[in-house]
């Protein structure tokens, strides 16, 4: 079933149109909060394309019920159809929306006020850059705030490697720190960079390691969005079963992509790969399986230090 509720406003013709994008599933508790969220951003040129990706619970109820009371306040096309994964989803909504702009965000998350204004102004003072993330609150399933900054707080990075290509590269090759409802792209980078990979759980990392290795990813330091905290968050599962899958696709992710890269970077994500297949022998507890994946990761890492910029040098140019 698809239906759309047109807003009655006209977007400002001054502004280019933002697409917010929302793949839910089973998240009745959450959604509403998501959809306020686009309201409550002062941005004016907006839309909603939200697909129902085969929820069990009452998701669809939710989105229904907040479209018939908000609907007429801007435009929103919502889809409900059976469960195809994250990564079809991603690429259903980016080809129903209008907008030149993506804004990406799970129906757990929201955005917060200000965020797309920023974003939008950066990609159109940064013409060579195709998509811009920011940082985020973490907040818990009740709302309450956990950390301030999800990138340094709850992934431990640093964000001043962000503040350049070099940095860009390293950091989304081995200090993966992107999560959450932080990223707006160009539609039109899809058509280069091109769409999610369809089957994969991982979908957020392989579509990165696509920007990053075109020199096409951006970074400002504000705070655009809130990642929510719950028990069934896909990259926090303490399962581990569930682990050594998603720790099993990262590392196929990273072999498939490593040739997008040159060297040093190509070296740096062969690496990341064997520091990824370490961690599921650990789980597995095969410690010859382990050494050996650790050793090769610590080699490729040396060769590759060789020819990389000391980090210090990244650091001194913010």
């Amino acid at each position: 079933m698809t239906t759309a509720a047109k807003g009655m406003a006209t977007p400002a013709a001054t502004r280019p149109l933002v697409s917010i994008l929302i793949p839910a599933y089973n998240h009745e508790r959450f959604v509403q909060r998501c959809l306020d969220s686009v309201l409550e951003d002062p941005y004016p040129a907006k839309e909603i394309v939200i697909i129902d990706d085969g929820s069990t619970d009452r998701t669809g109820e939710r989105i229904a019920e907040w479209i018939e009371a908000q609907g007429h306040l801007l435009r929103v096309e919502y889809v409900q159809r059976e469960n195809r994964g994250i990564s079809a989803a991603w690429n259903e909504l980016a080809a129903r929306a209008r907008g030149e702009f993506l804004r990406l965000c799970a129906s757990d998350d929201y955005l917060l006020p200000g965020g797309l204004e920023a974003q939008v102004r950066y990609l159109q003072t940064h013409p060579t850059k195709r998509a811009v993330v920011g940082d985020s609150l973490v907040v818990d399933q009740y709302g309450n705030k956990l950390h301030d900054s999800g990138m340094h707080d709850l992934h431990h990075a640093d964000k001043r490697l962000y503040s350049s290509d070099e940095g860009i590269r390293r950091a989304v090759i081995s200090q993966w720190a992107i999560g959450g409802p932080v990223t707006l792209l160009h539609k039109s980078a899809l058509e280069t960079i091109g769409r999610w990979t369809e089957g994969l759980r991982i979908d957020d990392w392989d579509f990165f390691l696509r920007v990053a290795a075109c020199d096409a990813l951006g970074f400002i330091d504000v705070h655009v969005g809130a990642y929510r905290l719950h028990g069934n968050n896909v990259s926090k599962t303490r399962h581990t079963a569930t682990r050594i899958v998603n720790l099993t696709e990262s590392c196929q992710v990273a072999r498939r992509r490593a040739d997008l890269f040159d060297e040093p970077h190509r070296t740096l994500l062969k690496a990341q790969a064997h520091f990824i297949c370490a961690k599921i022998a650990f789980l597995q507890k095969r410690l010859f399986v382990l050494a050996f994946h650790m050793l090769v990761y610590l080699v490729l890492l040396g060769v590759s230090k060789l020819r990389l910029p000391p980090v210090g040098t990244l650091l001194e140019k913010t």
